[in-house]
Protein backbone atom coordinates (compact mmCIF):
# COMPACT_ATOMS: atom_id res chain seq x y z
CA UNK A 1 0.00 0.00 0.00
CA UNK A 2 1.51 3.39 -1.06
CA UNK A 3 1.42 6.33 1.07
CA UNK A 4 2.19 10.34 0.71
CA UNK A 5 4.47 11.43 3.60
CA UNK A 6 6.02 14.83 4.16
CA UNK A 7 9.48 13.92 5.66
CA UNK A 8 12.10 15.76 7.27
CA UNK A 9 15.23 15.24 4.43
CA UNK A 10 18.81 16.53 5.42
CA UNK A 11 19.72 19.48 2.99
CA UNK A 12 22.58 17.80 1.15
CA UNK A 13 19.84 15.12 -0.16
CA UNK A 14 17.68 17.65 -2.26
CA UNK A 15 19.69 21.02 -2.42
CA UNK A 16 18.30 24.18 -2.04
CA UNK A 17 14.66 23.19 -0.31
CA UNK A 18 13.89 23.81 3.08
CA UNK A 19 13.63 20.70 4.90
CA UNK A 20 9.76 20.87 5.61
CA UNK A 21 8.73 21.34 2.37
CA UNK A 22 10.05 18.29 0.37
CA UNK A 23 7.25 15.78 -0.21
CA UNK A 24 8.43 12.25 -1.23
CA UNK A 25 6.20 9.13 -2.50
CA UNK A 26 6.86 5.92 -0.04
CA UNK A 27 6.04 2.49 0.30
CA UNK A 28 4.86 0.39 2.62
CA UNK A 29 8.62 -0.45 4.00
CA UNK A 30 9.69 3.50 4.16
CA UNK A 31 12.01 3.05 0.75
CA UNK A 32 11.25 6.46 -0.98
CA UNK A 33 9.76 6.20 -4.35
CA UNK A 34 10.21 9.76 -6.18
CA UNK A 35 10.16 13.62 -5.48
CA UNK A 36 6.73 14.76 -5.95
CA UNK A 37 7.19 18.32 -5.34
CA UNK A 38 10.39 20.70 -4.82
CA UNK A 39 9.17 24.02 -3.29
CA UNK A 40 10.41 26.84 -1.56
CA UNK A 41 13.30 27.12 -2.90
CA UNK A 42 16.15 29.06 -0.93
CA UNK A 43 18.22 29.70 -3.62
CA UNK A 44 16.39 32.22 -6.27
CA UNK A 45 17.74 31.74 -9.50
CA UNK A 46 16.77 32.15 -13.14
CA UNK A 47 16.03 29.19 -15.15
CA UNK A 48 18.30 27.06 -16.31
CA UNK A 49 20.82 28.42 -13.73
CA UNK A 50 18.67 27.09 -11.00
CA UNK A 51 19.08 23.65 -12.76
CA UNK A 52 22.73 23.66 -12.57
CA UNK A 53 22.76 24.67 -8.92
CA UNK A 54 20.78 21.99 -7.85
CA UNK A 55 22.38 19.32 -9.82
CA UNK A 56 25.70 20.48 -8.91
CA UNK A 57 24.27 20.05 -5.52
CA UNK A 58 23.09 16.37 -5.53
CA UNK A 59 26.64 15.66 -7.46
CA UNK A 60 27.61 16.37 -3.69
CA UNK A 61 26.53 13.29 -2.79
CA UNK A 62 28.64 10.72 -1.08
CA UNK A 63 27.80 8.20 -3.62
CA UNK A 64 29.91 9.79 -5.85
CA UNK A 65 33.05 9.05 -4.01
CA UNK A 66 32.99 5.30 -5.30
CA UNK A 67 31.17 6.08 -8.61
CA UNK A 68 31.00 8.23 -12.11
CA UNK A 69 28.37 10.04 -14.03
CA UNK A 70 28.12 11.33 -17.12
CA UNK A 71 25.40 14.08 -17.78
CA UNK A 72 24.58 16.24 -20.77
CA UNK A 73 20.82 18.07 -20.78
CA UNK A 74 20.20 19.70 -24.15
CA UNK A 75 17.20 22.66 -24.66
CA UNK A 76 15.82 21.11 -27.79
CA UNK A 77 13.86 24.41 -28.03
CA UNK A 78 16.78 26.57 -27.69
CA UNK A 79 18.68 24.36 -29.47
CA UNK A 80 21.93 25.26 -26.72
CA UNK A 81 23.23 22.65 -23.77
CA UNK A 82 22.33 23.84 -20.49
CA UNK A 83 23.89 21.35 -18.54
CA UNK A 84 26.95 19.31 -18.80
CA UNK A 85 28.88 16.72 -16.45
CA UNK A 86 31.45 14.71 -17.32
CA UNK A 87 29.32 14.51 -21.02
CA UNK A 88 32.20 13.26 -23.08
CA UNK A 89 33.40 10.63 -20.45
CA UNK A 90 33.17 6.86 -21.90
CA UNK A 91 30.87 4.54 -20.14
CA UNK A 92 29.13 1.77 -20.79
CA UNK A 93 25.30 2.44 -21.24
CA UNK A 94 23.26 -0.21 -20.87
CA UNK A 95 20.18 -0.55 -22.55
CA UNK A 96 19.99 2.91 -23.37
CA UNK A 97 22.47 2.20 -26.59
CA UNK A 98 19.16 0.54 -27.72
CA UNK A 99 17.76 4.21 -28.43
CA UNK A 100 21.28 4.13 -30.76
CA UNK A 101 20.09 1.21 -32.41
CA UNK A 102 16.41 2.80 -33.00
CA UNK A 103 17.96 6.28 -34.06
CA UNK A 104 19.85 4.54 -36.14
CA UNK A 105 17.32 2.05 -37.96
CA UNK A 106 14.71 4.61 -38.20
CA UNK A 107 17.25 7.05 -39.72
CA UNK A 108 18.86 4.15 -42.57
CA UNK A 109 15.38 1.97 -43.07
CA UNK A 110 12.76 4.34 -42.33
CA UNK A 111 9.73 4.16 -40.53
CA UNK A 112 7.53 1.84 -43.04
CA UNK A 113 9.83 -0.43 -43.28
CA UNK A 114 8.82 -4.50 -42.35
CA UNK A 115 10.57 -7.32 -40.60
CA UNK A 116 9.41 -10.40 -43.29
CA UNK A 117 9.68 -13.86 -43.08
CA UNK A 118 8.50 -15.72 -46.82
CA UNK A 119 7.85 -18.91 -47.36
CA UNK A 120 8.68 -20.60 -50.69
CA UNK A 121 9.00 -23.38 -52.81
CA UNK A 122 10.76 -25.30 -55.64
CA UNK A 123 9.10 -28.44 -57.78
CA UNK A 124 5.57 -28.90 -58.83
CA UNK A 125 2.34 -30.10 -57.41
CA UNK A 126 0.60 -33.27 -59.03
CA UNK A 127 -2.88 -34.96 -56.81
CA UNK A 128 -1.95 -33.06 -53.82
CA UNK A 129 1.81 -34.14 -53.61
CA UNK A 130 4.43 -31.41 -53.82
CA UNK A 131 7.51 -32.96 -55.40
CA UNK A 132 9.86 -30.36 -54.37
CA UNK A 133 11.42 -28.19 -51.72
CA UNK A 134 10.23 -25.96 -49.14
CA UNK A 135 12.45 -22.89 -48.43
CA UNK A 136 11.59 -20.94 -44.81
CA UNK A 137 13.50 -17.36 -45.44
CA UNK A 138 14.76 -16.14 -42.26
CA UNK A 139 14.57 -12.49 -41.93
CA UNK A 140 14.85 -12.39 -38.12
CA UNK A 141 11.34 -11.36 -37.34
CA UNK A 142 11.35 -11.63 -33.65
CA UNK A 143 7.85 -11.45 -33.44
CA UNK A 144 6.85 -14.30 -35.65
CA UNK A 145 4.22 -16.37 -33.58
CA UNK A 146 1.70 -18.88 -33.59
CA UNK A 147 -0.29 -16.91 -36.38
CA UNK A 148 1.97 -16.49 -38.24
CA UNK A 149 2.97 -20.25 -38.69
CA UNK A 150 -0.34 -21.38 -39.09
CA UNK A 151 -0.85 -18.95 -41.97
CA UNK A 152 2.35 -20.62 -43.20
CA UNK A 153 0.44 -24.14 -42.78
CA UNK A 154 -3.18 -23.19 -44.11
CA UNK A 155 -1.22 -21.32 -47.50
CA UNK A 156 -0.21 -24.92 -48.18
CA UNK A 157 -3.55 -26.12 -47.49
CA UNK A 158 -5.46 -23.39 -49.93
CA UNK A 159 -2.55 -25.13 -52.70
CA UNK A 160 -4.28 -28.23 -52.13
CA UNK A 161 -0.81 -30.04 -50.67
CA UNK A 162 -1.45 -32.72 -48.33
CA UNK A 163 1.73 -34.28 -49.13
CA UNK A 164 5.49 -33.14 -49.09
CA UNK A 165 8.18 -35.13 -50.72
CA UNK A 166 11.83 -33.22 -50.95
CA UNK A 167 13.54 -31.29 -48.16
CA UNK A 168 12.23 -28.82 -46.22
CA UNK A 169 15.08 -25.84 -46.09
CA UNK A 170 15.88 -23.38 -43.42
CA UNK A 171 17.23 -20.40 -45.09
CA UNK A 172 19.58 -18.47 -42.69
CA UNK A 173 21.58 -16.68 -45.02
CA UNK A 174 20.46 -13.03 -44.27
CA UNK A 175 23.08 -12.94 -41.21
CA UNK A 176 26.40 -15.04 -40.27
CA UNK A 177 26.26 -17.58 -38.16
CA UNK A 178 27.31 -16.15 -34.94
CA UNK A 179 24.26 -16.89 -31.85
CA UNK A 180 25.80 -14.75 -29.74
CA UNK A 181 27.00 -11.19 -29.30
CA UNK A 182 30.15 -10.13 -28.72
CA UNK A 183 31.08 -9.40 -25.25
CA UNK A 184 28.25 -10.83 -23.73
CA UNK A 185 28.65 -12.69 -20.32
CA UNK A 186 27.53 -16.68 -20.50
CA UNK A 187 26.11 -16.34 -17.58
CA UNK A 188 23.43 -13.72 -19.28
CA UNK A 189 19.90 -14.14 -20.04
CA UNK A 190 21.25 -13.89 -23.70
CA UNK A 191 18.74 -13.84 -26.85
CA UNK A 192 19.57 -16.33 -29.60
CA UNK A 193 20.70 -14.24 -32.80
CA UNK A 194 18.98 -16.56 -35.55
CA UNK A 195 17.10 -15.31 -38.47
CA UNK A 196 14.54 -17.46 -38.30
CA UNK A 197 13.84 -17.79 -34.39
CA UNK A 198 10.46 -18.79 -32.94
CA UNK A 199 8.81 -18.04 -29.48
CA UNK A 200 12.47 -16.81 -28.56
CA UNK A 201 14.27 -20.00 -29.50
CA UNK A 202 16.40 -21.18 -32.29
CA UNK A 203 13.28 -24.16 -33.25
CA UNK A 204 11.38 -22.92 -36.42
CA UNK A 205 12.03 -25.63 -38.60
CA UNK A 206 11.00 -28.19 -36.20
CA UNK A 207 7.81 -26.47 -34.78
CA UNK A 208 7.10 -25.92 -38.76
CA UNK A 209 7.42 -29.31 -39.53
CA UNK A 210 5.40 -30.32 -36.06
CA UNK A 211 2.66 -27.80 -37.38
CA UNK A 212 2.28 -29.39 -40.92
CA UNK A 213 1.31 -32.83 -39.37
CA UNK A 214 -0.85 -32.15 -36.37
CA UNK A 215 -2.82 -30.24 -39.72
CA UNK A 216 -2.43 -33.08 -41.74
CA UNK A 217 -0.01 -32.65 -43.85
CA UNK A 218 2.08 -35.72 -44.56
CA UNK A 219 6.13 -34.34 -44.31
CA UNK A 220 7.95 -37.62 -46.43
CA UNK A 221 11.28 -34.88 -46.19
CA UNK A 222 14.55 -34.10 -44.69
CA UNK A 223 15.31 -30.54 -42.70
CA UNK A 224 18.30 -28.91 -43.58
CA UNK A 225 19.86 -25.54 -44.37
CA UNK A 226 20.26 -23.92 -47.35
CA UNK A 227 20.08 -20.81 -49.42
CA UNK A 228 16.17 -20.10 -51.97
CA UNK A 229 17.31 -20.89 -55.19
CA UNK A 230 16.14 -17.63 -57.49
CA UNK A 231 13.43 -19.79 -59.27
CA UNK A 232 11.74 -20.54 -56.33
CA UNK A 233 8.44 -19.67 -55.86
CA UNK A 234 6.86 -17.55 -52.91
CA UNK A 235 3.99 -19.04 -51.59
CA UNK A 236 3.23 -15.97 -48.51
CA UNK A 237 5.61 -13.67 -46.61
CA UNK A 238 4.31 -12.79 -43.24
CA UNK A 239 5.97 -9.58 -41.96
CA UNK A 240 5.52 -6.85 -38.79
CA UNK A 241 6.22 -3.16 -38.60
CA UNK A 242 9.10 -1.63 -37.62
CA UNK A 243 6.75 0.57 -34.98
CA UNK A 244 5.33 -3.46 -33.64
CA UNK A 245 9.26 -4.07 -33.04
CA UNK A 246 10.22 -0.39 -31.60
CA UNK A 247 7.82 -0.61 -28.58
CA UNK A 248 8.64 -3.77 -27.23
CA UNK A 249 11.69 -2.75 -27.92
CA UNK A 250 11.74 0.01 -25.87
CA UNK A 251 9.15 -0.07 -24.22
CA UNK A 252 10.03 -3.50 -22.48
CA UNK A 253 14.06 -3.31 -23.23
CA UNK A 254 13.84 -6.60 -24.87
CA UNK A 255 16.70 -7.44 -25.84
CA UNK A 256 16.04 -9.92 -28.74
CA UNK A 257 14.08 -7.18 -30.16
CA UNK A 258 16.89 -5.10 -30.29
CA UNK A 259 19.72 -7.21 -32.16
CA UNK A 260 17.25 -8.34 -34.59
CA UNK A 261 17.14 -4.40 -35.30
CA UNK A 262 20.76 -4.08 -35.09
CA UNK A 263 20.70 -6.89 -37.78
CA UNK A 264 17.93 -5.35 -40.14
CA UNK A 265 20.58 -2.65 -39.97
CA UNK A 266 23.61 -4.73 -41.25
CA UNK A 267 21.32 -6.32 -44.05
CA UNK A 268 20.41 -3.01 -45.31
CA UNK A 269 24.16 -2.78 -46.24
CA UNK A 270 23.51 -5.57 -49.08
CA UNK A 271 26.26 -8.09 -47.49
CA UNK A 272 25.27 -11.35 -47.72
CA UNK A 273 25.78 -12.76 -44.77
CA UNK A 274 25.28 -9.66 -42.65
CA UNK A 275 27.11 -9.03 -39.67
CA UNK A 276 27.56 -7.08 -36.70
CA UNK A 277 30.45 -5.29 -38.20
CA UNK A 278 28.29 -4.21 -41.12
CA UNK A 279 25.75 -2.81 -38.37
CA UNK A 280 28.31 -0.75 -36.74
CA UNK A 281 29.59 0.91 -39.98
CA UNK A 282 26.05 2.46 -40.48
CA UNK A 283 25.91 3.41 -36.98
CA UNK A 284 29.38 5.16 -37.01
CA UNK A 285 28.13 6.82 -40.53
CA UNK A 286 25.34 8.38 -38.39
CA UNK A 287 27.98 9.50 -35.49
CA UNK A 288 30.00 11.26 -38.16
CA UNK A 289 26.55 12.80 -39.47
CA UNK A 290 25.75 14.54 -35.81
CA UNK A 291 29.33 16.04 -35.85
CA UNK A 292 31.22 13.51 -33.81
CA UNK A 293 34.05 11.31 -34.23
CA UNK A 294 33.29 7.72 -33.91
CA UNK A 295 36.99 6.04 -33.27
CA UNK A 296 36.46 7.91 -30.06
CA UNK A 297 33.23 5.40 -28.74
CA UNK A 298 32.98 1.49 -29.58
CA UNK A 299 29.54 -0.27 -30.46
CA UNK A 300 29.50 -3.93 -30.03
CA UNK A 301 25.94 -4.95 -30.27
CA UNK A 302 22.37 -3.28 -30.42
CA UNK A 303 21.06 -4.35 -27.32
CA UNK A 304 23.62 -2.86 -24.91
CA UNK A 305 24.41 -6.66 -23.34
CA UNK A 306 28.24 -6.20 -24.15
CA UNK A 307 30.85 -5.45 -22.03
CA UNK A 308 32.60 -3.90 -25.32
CA UNK A 309 29.89 -1.22 -25.65
CA UNK A 310 31.45 2.47 -24.47
CA UNK A 311 29.78 5.55 -25.31
CA UNK A 312 29.20 9.13 -23.76
CA UNK A 313 26.36 11.49 -22.73
CA UNK A 314 27.35 13.62 -25.38
CA UNK A 315 26.65 10.86 -27.94
CA UNK A 316 23.59 9.93 -26.76
CA UNK A 317 22.20 13.25 -26.47
CA UNK A 318 23.89 14.14 -30.11
CA UNK A 319 21.68 11.75 -31.36
CA UNK A 320 18.49 12.37 -29.38
CA UNK A 321 18.77 15.70 -30.76
CA UNK A 322 18.83 14.49 -34.41
CA UNK A 323 16.28 13.14 -33.72
CA UNK A 324 14.21 15.39 -32.59
CA UNK A 325 15.20 17.10 -35.36
CA UNK A 326 14.05 14.48 -38.14
CA UNK A 327 10.48 13.82 -37.79
CA UNK A 328 10.66 10.79 -40.12
CA UNK A 329 12.52 9.44 -36.65
CA UNK A 330 10.82 11.03 -33.71
CA UNK A 331 7.29 10.59 -34.89
CA UNK A 332 8.31 6.54 -34.34
CA UNK A 333 10.99 6.88 -31.60
CA UNK A 334 9.09 9.07 -29.16
CA UNK A 335 5.90 7.16 -28.58
CA UNK A 336 7.95 3.99 -28.61
CA UNK A 337 9.76 5.33 -25.27
CA UNK A 338 8.74 3.82 -21.69
CA UNK A 339 6.86 6.77 -20.10
CA UNK A 340 7.08 7.96 -16.47
CA UNK A 341 4.92 6.69 -14.00
CA UNK A 342 2.61 5.11 -16.97
CA UNK A 343 4.35 1.97 -19.08
CA UNK A 344 7.40 0.19 -19.33
CA UNK A 345 9.97 -0.17 -17.56
CA UNK A 346 9.61 3.55 -15.84
CA UNK A 347 6.35 2.25 -14.67
CA UNK A 348 6.61 2.69 -11.30
CA UNK A 349 9.33 5.21 -11.28
CA UNK A 350 8.93 9.18 -11.27
CA UNK A 351 5.51 9.63 -10.43
CA UNK A 352 5.66 12.58 -8.72
CA UNK A 353 3.36 15.95 -10.28
CA UNK A 354 6.15 17.29 -12.77
CA UNK A 355 7.25 13.96 -14.18
CA UNK A 356 3.93 11.59 -14.50
CA UNK A 357 3.66 11.20 -17.85
CA UNK A 358 6.22 13.93 -18.90
CA UNK A 359 9.44 12.30 -19.30
CA UNK A 360 9.66 9.61 -22.05
CA UNK A 361 13.08 7.66 -21.72
CA UNK A 362 15.13 4.83 -21.85
CA UNK A 363 16.15 2.84 -19.03
CA UNK A 364 19.50 1.04 -19.04
CA UNK A 365 20.62 -1.54 -16.11
CA UNK A 366 23.68 -3.81 -15.95
CA UNK A 367 25.49 -4.66 -13.21
CA UNK A 368 27.68 -1.60 -12.15
CA UNK A 369 25.37 0.91 -14.70
CA UNK A 370 22.23 2.44 -14.09
CA UNK A 371 21.58 4.82 -17.77
CA UNK A 372 18.31 7.13 -18.49
CA UNK A 373 18.71 8.82 -21.47
CA UNK A 374 15.33 10.62 -23.23
CA UNK A 375 12.66 13.51 -23.85
CA UNK A 376 10.80 15.60 -21.49
CA UNK A 377 9.46 19.33 -20.94
CA UNK A 378 10.24 21.97 -18.56
CA UNK A 379 7.91 24.37 -16.90
CA UNK A 380 8.62 26.41 -19.09
CA UNK A 381 7.29 24.75 -22.19
CA UNK A 382 11.12 23.86 -23.19
CA UNK A 383 11.32 20.45 -24.40
CA UNK A 384 14.93 19.10 -23.46
CA UNK A 385 16.52 16.07 -24.46
CA UNK A 386 19.38 14.29 -21.56
CA UNK A 387 21.23 11.85 -20.99
CA UNK A 388 22.44 10.68 -17.60
CA UNK A 389 25.12 7.15 -17.48
CA UNK A 390 26.05 6.28 -13.60
CA UNK A 391 28.99 4.04 -13.79
CA UNK A 392 30.36 1.98 -10.84
CA UNK A 393 27.43 1.80 -8.84
CA UNK A 394 26.82 -1.81 -7.16
CA UNK A 395 23.41 -0.81 -5.94
CA UNK A 396 20.99 0.14 -9.40
CA UNK A 397 18.80 1.54 -6.53
CA UNK A 398 20.76 4.59 -5.83
CA UNK A 399 21.80 5.19 -9.94
CA UNK A 400 17.80 5.70 -10.56
CA UNK A 401 17.43 7.65 -7.52
CA UNK A 402 19.59 9.87 -8.87
CA UNK A 403 18.59 9.99 -12.45
CA UNK A 404 14.70 10.07 -10.98
CA UNK A 405 15.81 13.33 -9.02
CA UNK A 406 17.59 14.83 -11.92
CA UNK A 407 14.25 14.94 -14.31
CA UNK A 408 12.33 16.16 -11.22
CA UNK A 409 14.74 19.32 -11.11
CA UNK A 410 14.28 19.40 -14.95
CA UNK A 411 10.52 19.48 -14.93
CA UNK A 412 9.82 21.46 -12.08
CA UNK A 413 9.26 25.48 -11.98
Amino acid sequence: MRMLLVLLLPLWLVPGVAQTDIEIETDSVGDSIAIDTLKADSVSLPWPQSIAYHIDRLLQDDMFQTSQVGIMVYDLTADSAIYCHNERQLMRPASTLKTITAITALDRLGGSYQFKTDLCYTGGIVDGVLKGDIYVNGGFDPRFNVDDMRAFVESLHKMGVDTIRGTLYADRSMKDDKLLGEGWCWDDDNPVLSPLVFARKDEFMSRFRRELQEAGIYVDAFTSTGRKPAEAKCIITRFHTIDQILMKMLKESDNLYAESMFYQIAASTGERPASASDARRVVNRLIEKVGLDPKRYQIADGSGLSLYNYVSAQLEVRLLTYAWKNQNIYLHLYPSLPIAGVDGTLRNRMRGSFTNGNVHAKTGTVTGISSLCGYCRAANGHELCFSIINQGVMNGRNGRRFQDRVCTILCQP
